[in-house]
């Protein structure tokens, strides 16, 4: 912990908190990713603006009464305090450099601010890979590198796991006789990844990436310099297209059941999809919800036999197939509605639901990239049977790329292969 923050414990909070004119208060757990995370990033922080500014932390668990008064219910939270009154925003997860500093910025004056921008001295970091994403491919590629000796940084925008984190159940990862939770692969994952000795920089902003010169620029402030990169930026899920679908958005239409499921508590909801995630995080919704209709395009559904069974045998799920969505609209706070046409007689009809979510597929993650790839006809990435890309020292390995399959299996055999081929050209 840095020499500008101090733990303090519920006790002290009025005394060191709310006297303080200017005041930050991280609410950390132990064996907390996203708290290790923000460790650094807040410790660098503090160096800066612990002059103007009184850094705090207090181990959640055991303030538990204050935390619930503050209504802090997941770790780590970062409350900003001025005049011993709460303002900005409350931050929590996986917290960006970024959105700390915004927050600690308007707690003082323009000048002081504008100051501590002025002597914040951008650095750099060499090592011999770096790795663009933490989902499973990145990190098993940096499991295999690390206990290679081979000096290893993950770089991720969020935290590690990717797509997988958000996964309610993988029930056909090997190894686990019990269908496990997506969150705790990605912890498993990541605990092994540093265990090996790689080095982190999770819920980051990248602001640049140059393949030539393999260079990477994160938080606007390290230009990480490596002598190869592999690109394993996964893929992020297919909008519809459909109109209302952006309006609604995070407000009645939501792409992921992990995250928004408890939300349709003895509710309706509509999921559109037939393939593989559609039927299995439906069955994960039905633990919530009063109803599911799933409506998908083709006359029988795309995911395998094991998801299909359960999901015929759910009496709250209903089908509709040979049917797609047409338009996404909103009534009041809470209702929304979906205009179905049926593909046979083009007949449309409209359902009353209190949520959708959309599974239908994913899109590569390349905007970062732009033209700089040999991509096959679905904008993923080409590359050979060691992973190497069209770029000179670059590799792609996962969702990212192109493949018949996309599995969390398969992004671990990607990982698993640029690692090795990258082990045996840098000796």
């Amino acid at each position: 912990m840095g020499e500008k923050i101090k733990e303090i414990n519920a006790g002290d909070f009025e005394k060191e908190v709310l006297k303080a004119e200017f005041a930050v208060l991280d609410f950390y757990s132990t064996e907390c990713p996203p708290c290790e995370a923000l460790a650094a990033k807040y410790d660098a922080l503090s160096l800066l603006y612990g002059d103007d500014i009184k850094f705090f932390k207090i181990f959640r668990q055991g303030n538990k009464e204050l935390a619930q008064k503050l209504e802090v219910s997941g770790s780590p939270t970062l409350l900003f305090y001025k005049n011993g009154k709460i303002t900005g925003e409350k931050l929590t997860g996986g917290i960006k450099r970024s959105d700390i500093i915004k927050n600690l910025e308007n707690l003082i004056p323009f000048d002081k601010a504008k100051a501590i921008r002025d002597r914040t001295k951008p650095f750099e970091t060499k090592c011999s890979v770096a790795i663009l994403g933490g989902g499973p491919a990145g990190l098993t590629a940096g499991l295999y590198l690390g206990q290679a000796h081979i000096d290893t940084i993950i770089i991720d925008p969020a935290l590690p796991g990717g797509y997988m984190a958000t996964t309610h159940q993988v029930s056909n990862y090997p190894g686990f006789i019990e269908p496990q939770p997506g969150y705790m692969l990605a912890h498993y994952m990541g605990e092994q990844a540093k265990s090996a000795g790689v080095n982190l920089r999770v819920a980051v902003d990248v602001t640049s990436v140059d393949l030539d010169k393999k260079e990477i620029v994160v938080d606007g402030i390290e230009t990480i310099r490596a002598d190869k990169i592999i690109v394993a930026t996964g893929s992020s899920p297919r909008p519809l297209g459909v109109t209302g679908e952006k309006e609604y958005r995070g407000n009645g239409i939501s792409y992921c059941a992990t995250c928004d499921a408890k939300y349709f508590e003895g509710k309706d909801v509509v999921v559109i999809g037939g393939g593989n995630s559609a039927i299995e995080e439906s069955l994960f919704i039905a633990k919530f919800a009063k109803s599911i209709t799933i409506v998908h395009q083709f006359a029988e559904l795309q995911a395998n036999k094991e998801a299909q069974k359960k999901a015929f045998a759910e009496k709250k799920i209903t089908f509709m197939f040979e049917h797609e969505p047409r338009v996404f609209k909103r009534h009041g706070n809470m209702d929304m509605e979906v205009e179905v046409e049926e593909l046979k007689t083009g007949l449309r009809k409209n359902l009353r639901t209190n949520g959708i979510f959309i599974f239908a597929g994913f899109l590569p993650n390349i905007s970062m990239f732009p033209d700089k790839f040999k991509l096959d006809k679905w904008g993923y990435i080409e590359t050979d049977s060691d992973m190497r890309t069209s770029v000179k020292d670059v590799y792609a390995s996962g969702d990212i790329r192109t493949k018949a399959y996309r599995q969390i299996t398969t992004a671990v055999a990607d990982g698993t292969i640029a690692a090795i081929a990258i082990s045996k050209e840098l000796g």
